[in-house]
C-alpha cells in the first residue's frame, strides 16, 4: 500500500512538472534544478553565477528551504528576481510549489531560472519540478563516498560541481575515487572542479550553463 501511495504521488507530481516545463519552454527559459547537501555551496555558487552572467543573461532564482528566507535575502542583494519557497519541514520541493513560485515571476523577461532545492541528497532527486536539467553540488568536505551512498542525485545530474577544492590540502578527500564513482554512475555527466571561495574552475560551470541556454534558445520560438 505504501508503494502504491508513493506511485500516485509521483504520478501527480510528474504531470504538474510537465505542465511547468511546457510553460517555461514556451518562453524559451532554461530551468535548472540545483541540488546538494546543506553547506555544499549552492547559494555561493548562485551568487557568483549572477555576478558573472547578469549582463548577458536575464535570470531569476527560486529558493527552497524548510524555514527562513536567509538564502533568498542573499540572492536579492544581487538585484535579480527571487521567490522564496518554505516547505515548513518538507525535505524537497515539488512541482506544485514551483508552479506557485512561477506565477510570481514575469516569464517574458527571463532566459534562465535556477531553482535551489532544499539541502538534501535524497528526496529532491525523486521529484521532477519542471526543470530542463539537474545540477548537483558536492563539497569535498563531505567525503568521496557520497556518490555511491546517494547515487540517484548523481545519476540524474547533467553537471556535477565538486566544490571547495581550495580545501583539498586539509582533507583526505580522494578526488580520483570520487570522479571514478560519479562517472561510473553517469557516464555522460559534465564534471567541474571548482572553488567558490577562490573562483578557480568556475569558468567550466559558466560555460556549461551558456551551452544549455544556447541550446534551449535554438530549440524554442518565443511567443
Amino acid at each position: 500500500m505504501q508503494i502504491e501511495v508513493m506511485t500516485n504521488i509521483l504520478d501527480k507530481n510528474d504531470k504538474l512538472a510537465a505542465e511547468n516545463n511546457a510553460l517555461l519552454s514556451q518562453h524559451g527559459i532554461f530551468t535548472l534544478n540545483l541540488l546538494g547537501s546543506p553547506g555544499s555551496g549552492k547559494t555561493s555558487l548562485l551568487e557568483l553565477t549572477i555576478t558573472a552572467l547578469r549582463n548577458d543573461i536575464r535570470m531569476a532564482v527560486i529558493e527552497g528551504d524548510l524555514f527562513t528566507a536567509k538564502d533568498a535575502d542573499r540572492i536579492a542583494c544581487h538585484g535579480v528576481p527571487v521567490v522564496q519557497i518554505n516547505t515548513g519541514g518538507g525535505c524537497h520541493l515539488d512541482a506544485s510549489m514551483v508552479k506557485t513560485a512561477l506565477d510570481k515571476l514575469d516569464l517574458t523577461a527571463l532566459d534562465l531560472i535556477i531553482i535551489e532545492n532544499v539541502g538534501n541528497l535524497v528526496c529532491p532527486a525523486e521529484f521532477n519540478i519542471g526543470e530542463d536539467a539537474k545540477a548537483t553540488v558536492l563539497s569535498i568536505t563531505e567525503g568521496e563516498d557520497k556518490p555511491l551512498k546517494y547515487p540517484l542525485v548523481f545519476k540524474q545530474a547533467g553537471v556535477v560541481v565538486l566544490n571547495k577544492i581550495d580545501l583539498l590540502p586539509y582533507t583526505s578527500f580522494d578526488m580520483a575515487a570520487a570522479t571514478e564513482d560519479i562517472v561510473s554512475l553517469n557516464p555522460q555527466v559534465v564534471l567541474v572542479t571548482a572553488s567558490c571561495r577562490s573562483g578557480e574552475g568556475l569558468e567550466g560551470w559558466y560555460d556549461w550553463l551558456k551551452r544549455q541556454l544556447a541550446a534551449k534558445r535554438s530549440a524554442t520560438v518565443r511567443p
